[in-house]
């Protein structure tokens, strides 16, 4: 419930935001993922870890399912709230990374070193506080050959405005197989735990499942006096705000209180 109160604030005071931009409400409507259900992600692509080691792709994948994030460390946007939802739900879980998966991360900016990742590295694994995560959560970097390879792949479609210097992408993550196939989408900043507990297991299973109605969360920051973004973005407040309305009935429906007559 906080996460939708959040989003929502967050949302409608970017509405006020007066950073020029560079991309027109064309480009940005074709900013989400395209859900490649059953693609193989290129496990021969080269990143470099936290530390700064050269790996592959394919050295996370071959025993367990992954759980894919792809964003940038810097971004002053919805990055975080995803990461910090995925946190939340992965407290929810019984199994525990680096135990029966992992999370992968991986910025979509090239400019980003292992130095700033192997910080959110830090970060997360001190706000998880399970034992064992370090070995199976990994924050990558990369060239921008190998970050696109990698983004086709999955579907992940965004877009860089030089003006405010930030990254426009679709906000969520995806759920791989062990040998690194698409398995599940998760669109959005609120996850369930059990959702994800059932895609993973199925993903484990070397499944995959179907794809799922998208929700429209772009994360950029724009100006609604130079584009046409504001009136896109406001439909995405509208849908989130509606959403939060949904859950606050739903959890006074289930907490079974009686209002005073």
């Amino acid at each position: 419930m906080k996460r939708f109160l959040a989003i929502t604030i967050a949302m409608g005071l970017s509405v006020f935001a007066a950073s020029a931009s560079e991309l027109r409400d064309s480009a940005l409507r074709q900013i989400r993922f395209d859900q490649k259900i059953n693609a193989q992600i290129p496990l021969d692509a080269s990143f470099h870890d936290e530390t700064g080691r050269t790996v592959r792709l394919g050295d996370y994948f071959g025993k367990k399912p992954v759980v894919l994030v792809l964003g940038y460390y810097g971004c002053p946007m919805l990055c975080t709230l995803v990461s910090n939802g995925l946190v939340e739900t992965f407290h929810d879980l019984k199994s525990d990374i680096g135990d029966q998966f992992n999370v992968l991360h991986v910025s979509i900016s090239p400019t980003e070193k292992p130095d700033l990742a192997a910080a959110k590295k830090r970060e997360y694994l001190r706000h998880y506080g399970r034992p064992g995560a370090e070995a199976g959560w990994h924050f990558l970097t990369g060239d921008e050959p190998a970050i696109h390879q990698l983004a086709d792949a999955v579907g992940f479609r965004y877009a860089y405005d030089s003006t405010v210097k930030q990254y426009a992408h679709p906000s969520g993550f995806i759920v791989l197989t062990p040998e690194g196939k698409v398995s599940r989408y998760f669109f959005g900043v609120d996850f369930r735990g059990q959702e994800l507990s059932d895609a993973l297991h199925t993903a484990a299973a070397h499944q995959t499942g179907s794809p799922i109605r998208q929700l429209l969360l772009l994360c950029f920051h724009y100006s609604p006096v130079t584009s046409k973004y504001g009136a896109l973005l406001l439909n995405s407040v509208r849908t989130i705000g509606l959403a939060t309305l949904l859950a606050l009935a739903t959890f006074i429906a289930r907490s079974g209180r009686k209002l005073p007559s």
